[in-house]
């Protein structure tokens, strides 16, 4: 049974494995793609590379509008390359374009400016190349003005470069040329004379470090004073320096005057012998009446206080008797007089109307030395022993009871005026 039923499962397996047949469609070719699928591939491709040229040209900043401006420099310097920064202040106002040899072995760099920037930056603004570090990329620095100027910096404008930061390959091209003018075999000697010098002669070298360490130490407490006076020489030295034509001058007057008292040593030294004697005779004359001065001297002393107390006064008047003496004379010689009847004044009394002197209060100029036209000086009470203000008929009085009398004729009993009141006594 085995061996009948082996054939038949495997026609059944080969029958139900077969694909069932599938009819075309009308107007189409049995089993062929559609054509959507390629269109697909196509379109996606050229996304692809549109989102891949778009980055670049936003990275390369194809699509960003720039200004340009010009810098020429002596050298481009190391590690300066298209599209480098443009900075102020630190903020990136730009990038570098192109980089140029010219003829004369200068570099021109070419910067694209950011056209808002540019707007905000002075007309006299300078440019500089430098770098984070020695071996950093290069960027272009402007440096803004201390006086900015009312314009702005305009397209187009060419920019001269200040400075370069100093490079490494600088460094080693000046230090090589310095090596170019060092003889091998004068070096040699040099250091050969050197080690003969130093050889066998190191201890004393240190005793004298040492002494020389023990020396600064003891200036070193002083170093601030020196530093104080090192500061003031600076002025000094201008002060002498302002003053070095007029000391010159003094010297050479000095010469003169030298060789003149040289010239003139015989006269000078008679009249040093005739200054002895008559100092001999001065010194007896005055220590012979060293009494009688000083006695004189302090009776002076309050005369010649007064004196300084009232000099204002003294010199007003005198300045005053000048300004009349300039004055032109008068149309009519003679002296002027103004009279009229005034009021009477009290009498003299005794003894009130003694004179004193007794006046205080400073001088008083009164308006010396120039009077203008019309003016009448104040009258200045003293106690001098006469005031003529003191008290008297300021207008006239009538006497009442003589009045009565007159009328009426005399009335009996005492006066009635008593008191005597507006009547001299």
């Amino acid at each position: 049974m085995t061996e009948n039923l082996g054939p038949r499962r495997a026609y059944q397996s080969e029958t139900t494995s077969a694909a069932a047949p599938v009819a075309a469609r009308a107007g189409g070719h049995f089993g062929a793609s559609s054509y959507k699928r390629p269109l697909a591939g196509l379109i996606t491709v050229l996304v692809i590379l549109g989102i891949i040229v778009l980055a670049a040209g936003l990275f390369s900043g194809s699509f960003t509008k720039t200004v340009p401006l010009s810098l020429i420099s002596d050298r481009a310097g190391l590690v300066m390359n298209p599209d480098a920064k443009v900075k102020m202040r630190g903020v990136v106002v730009g990038r570098v374009g192109n980089i140029e040899t010219l003829p004369d072995g200068k570099a021109k760099l070419q910067l694209n400016m950011d056209p808002e920037a540019l707007k905000l930056i002075p007309a006299n603004t300078q440019a500089q190349i430098a770098s984070s570090t020695v071996f950093g990329a290069k960027f272009v620095e402007l440096v803004a003005p201390q006086n900015p100027s009312a314009q702005k910096m305009q397209p187009g404008t060419v920019l001269d470069g200040q400075h370069v930061t100093v490079e490494v390959n600088t460094v080693f091209q000046q230090l090589r040329n310095v090596l170019d003018k060092i003889d091998p075999v004068k070096l040699n000697q040099t250091l050969g004379a050197l080690s003969s010098a130093f050889g066998g002669r190191g201890e004393k070298m240190g005793q004298t470090l040492t002494d020389f360490n023990a020396m600064l130490g003891k200036l070193n407490p002083s170093l601030q004073n020196m530093a104080t006076d090192t500061e003031y020489t600076a002025a000094v030295a201008n002060a002498y320096a302002d003053a070095a034509q007029n000391l010159v001058t003094i010297v050479d007057r000095a010469t003169t005057i030298s060789n003149s008292i040289v010239d003139d040593q015989q006269n000078l030294d008679a009249f040093l012998v005739n200054m002895i004697g008559l100092a001999d005779t001065g010194n007896d004359v005055l220590g012979s009446n060293q009494p009688a001065l000083s006695k004189t001297l302090q009776l002076l002393t309050p005369t010649t206080a007064l004196l300084k107390e009232y000099g204002p006064g003294i010199t007003c008047s005198m300045q005053g008797m000048l300004f009349f003496l300039d004055q032109p004379p008068q149309f009519d010689p003679g002296a002027q007089v103004d009279v009229a009847f005034t009021l009477a004044i009290d009498r003299y009394r005794y003894p009130s109307n003694l004179p004193k002197v007794a006046g205080k209060g400073g001088p008083h100029c009164m308006g010396l030395p120039q009077i203008p036209q019309g003016y009448k000086s104040k009258y200045l009470v003293l106690d001098s022993g006469a005031n003529p203000w003191q008290y008297g008929n300021q207008g006239i009085l009538l006497n009442s009871d003589g009045l009565k009398q007159m009328l009426f004729g005399p009335i009996d009993g005492p006066p009635r005026n008593t008191a005597q009141i507006g009547q001299p006594g």
